[in-house]
């Protein structure tokens, strides 16, 4: 017995050991999650918003015009997978051959697939392959350039970005925002074949000179991996400083984080780590629930769907709806969070009732069915008993005749 004593006392003493050394480590990942302040950044601009919702999370000169070197890309690509034909062959010109900056290497005369040239304008950022890019899909650079503002304008919604080439080599005309390069992302990686490129870490890449393994630039998703960073791009010139646009997702929450002119390379990577560690430790997806309704004055609004919006863990959420139905959701602070537009409920409950009526019209021809065709068949089996006795009863006649 009093080994077994021991036995337990010995495993309880290093049970505690083990508990002391560790604690540190626990200690340290409870402050870090726990810390509710706003990174300060060395970017001289920034953004970080819900992929899903759009929400604001952070910003810092947001709507300032910057240079975006070659996040200039990420526009060029989503333009591409979505207004050509990925499977087109391109022959490549002595002008994209000679693009200046990273390059996938082409050769002049080359023909390779669209596709391919899109892969290696987001993993490898080869200028090469957005000038072949902009040749074949536009007919000419500056024509490409000129349809892809179009297409940012009209199709994305963006309106202070207009770029003056496919790769973002510098040109003082050629510029964005931190908000419309995240917007520009947010509906980009929507597209399945955008998504499955900008996350791609490498890929074999068989050129006509230049056999090799293209490795994604962006090191949170290679060299430094950063939980839940699933797609990137990098730039730098040196007139717009190093730039970097990320993407990642922890459970439920899908963030997307733009960081704009740093001197050094490491201070770009370390204000996305911050802004990163700070989104996912201090902010959630809400719901409201479809068929919520709302007053405002005599009026009563209804949600007729789902709507999701972003908090922080520790915010109170007030919500006020304006008389034409506007639904806007408000911090303790007086900031709007969030808004939506509602139905109304009243135009609602008379488009269901009117569903309804001509549900209850079909239910009832239905319902009359069932009562008329047992009816039918009750009737003909009856009828078809009586012909066979009355057949039966003139063959018996028949025999006693």
């Amino acid at each position: 017995m009093k080994e077994k004593a021991g036995v337990i006392v010995k495993t309880r003493i290093c049970f505690l050991m083990i508990i002391l050394a560790f604690s540190p480590l626990f200690m340290n990942v409870t402050l870090a999650e726990s810390d509710p302040s706003e990174p300060s950044l060395a970017s001289e601009a920034a953004i970080m918003i819900d992929a899903e919702t759009g929400d604001v999370l952070y910003e810092k000169n947001a709507g300032a015009s910057m240079y975006p070197a070659s996040l200039t890309k990420i526009a060029t690509a989503i333009y591409v997978i979505e207004t050509a034909n990925l499977d087109d062959t391109v022959t490549v010109s002595g002008n994209a051959r000679q693009a200046e900056g990273s390059s996938v290497f082409l050769e002049e005369d080359e023909q390779v697939a669209l596709e391919k040239l899109v892969q290696g304008l987001l993993i490898n950022s080869g200028n090469d392959a957005g000038v072949a890019i902009a040749e074949h899909v536009g007919g000419s650079v500056e024509q490409f350039v000129s349809d892809m503002n179009g297409y940012l304008q009209n199709k994305i919604g963006v309106q202070d970005t207009h770029f003056e080439n496919p790769h973002g080599l510098f040109d003082s005309d050629h510029v964005t925002t931190a908000q419309d390069l995240a917007t520009i992302t947010e509906y980009a990686i929507r597209n399945e074949t955008f998504r499955d490129i900008f996350g791609t870490v490498e890929l074999e890449w068989d050129g006509k000179s230049w056999d090799t393994t293209l490795l994604t630039h962006h090191k949170l998703m290679r060299e430094m991996p950063y939980e839940g960073v699933n797609g990137g791009k990098t730039g730098f010139v040196s007139q717009s400083g190093h730039t970097l646009a990320t993407t990642a997702k922890r459970d439920d929450l899908n963030l997307i984080v733009i960081t704009l002119n740093t001197n050094l390379q490491e201070e770009v990577y370390q204000d996305t780590i911050n802004l990163l560690d700070y989104g996912f430790a201090n902010f959630k997806q809400s719901v409201i629930e479809e068929g919520t309704t709302f007053a405002a004055g005599n009026e009563e609004y209804e949600a007729t769907e789902t709507l999701t919006y972003t908090q922080k863990l520790d915010e109170q959420v007030s919500e006020e709806v304006s008389d034409d139905g506007l639904l806007k959701l408000t911090n303790q602070d007086g900031q709007v969070i969030s808004s939506f537009k509602l139905e109304d409920a009243d135009q609602e409950t008379s488009e269901k009732s009117a569903e309804n009526d001509v549900k209850g019209d079909s239910l009832l021809g239905s319902n009359s069915l069932r009562i008329v065709i047992p009816f039918v068949v009750v009737t003909i089996g009856i009828l078809i008993i009586v012909c066979r006795w009355r057949r039966k009863q003139r063959q018996e006649k028949r025999i006693f005749m």
